[in-house]
């Protein structure tokens, strides 16, 4: 079952682990691991290990990008990338296992143009043919539209497959007019998207039934250690996320949507499906470079998930 994992800002990703890091002083890594990442690329690489059939689109540039394409094709993750003259971004991740912190240091991509945006979606269109999911991650490259994941979500409508949305203002506002069938901002992104603070559950329950009024058919919102909350008009779920001894936490909202999305192909109704997302996102924290997990540990964690209609 293909699915077509598309976003602009793919990464080289690099993890340095210290003992103890002390600022304004000379550090030494104890441990440092290059691999790619971005939104989409961690879901494509998890939906890889969980044994679905990811197609990752987005645009890459200069010897980073040469990199990327490399990588994948060693994952033997199908790609059907965008070319372009900027280089691709280079993400860094800063872990201090003396003070339990993880520190994301992010380049912004680079603008492209038009005619790369005009390239980009003949390959959605070309690729979205045959595809059972659609999953748009992240931030819109600068020089693009804030209705490209509108307009995506109306090629998936029409190719029949479920349309999946990660991203938050402009182009969640956007997407949401477009009805997707599924959109999944985490609390922060969430709170962003609508303008205004989230202070308890029940601020983000209220802020989910404005995005399902708004367009969604079905919303859900991670939150880290705390449990995720799932909406479909009808249903409300809390999922509890195991206690687990955290390496690195970031992908694993990446690592949630990409076991959501596998489960609800296979046929589990949204509430199992967000088990399983959530255990996905779980095993994606025991690892220390984002979006490469253990199989094995999704299927022991979605056993110590709990799942409460609420």
């Amino acid at each position: 079952m293909n699915i077509l994992c598309l976003g602009t800002t793919p990464a080289a990703q690099r993890v340095m682990i210290f003992r103890k890091l002390t600022p304004d002083a000379v550090n030494r890594a104890v441990t440092t691991l290059d691999g790619v990442a971005g939104k989409a690329i961690n879901v494509a690489k998890i939906l890889k290990t969980l044994g679905a059939h990811p197609v990752a689109t987005g645009f890459l540039g200069g010897q980073r990008g040469e990199y990327l394409r490399a990588i994948m094709a060693e994952k033997k993750i199908e790609s059907d990338f965008v070319t372009v003259r900027v280089p691709t971004r280079q993400c860094l991740t800063v872990i201090d296992e003396s003070a339990d912190t993880h520190t994301e240091l992010v380049e912004e991509s680079c603008p492209v143009t038009p005619a790369d945006f005009k390239q980009f979606m003949a390959v959605v269109r070309r690729r979205i043919v045959g595809s059972r999911a659609v999953v748009m991650s992240g931030t819109i490259a600068s020089g693009g539209p804030a209705t490209l994941y509108y307009d995506c979500t109306r090629l998936a409508e029409k190719a029949g497959a479920i349309s999946v949305v990660d991203a938050q203002g402009a182009a969640l506002t956007e997407a949401l007019k477009a009805r997707p069938g599924l959109v999944k901002p985490n609390r922060l992104e969430l709170a962003a998207t609508i303008g205004r603070a989230l202070k308890s559950e029940a601020d983000v329950g209220r802020a989910m039934r404005e995005l399902h009024e708004r367009g969604s058919q079905r919303v859900v919102v991670t939150a880290g250690r705390e449990p995720a909350l799932a909406l479909d008009g009808k249903s409300y779920w809390r999922i509890s996320p195991p206690q687990i001894p955290v390496v690195n936490p970031i992908g694993s909202g990446d690592a949630f949507t990409a076991g959501m999305v596998w489960r609800l192909l296979r046929g589990d109704d949204f509430g199992e499906a967000c088990r399983w997302g959530a255990a996905a996102g779980a095993a994606n924290a025991l690892t220390p470079m984002p979006g490469e997990l253990n199989r094995k540990d999704v299927t022991r964690l979605a056993e110590e998930i709990r799942v409460q209609r609420i």
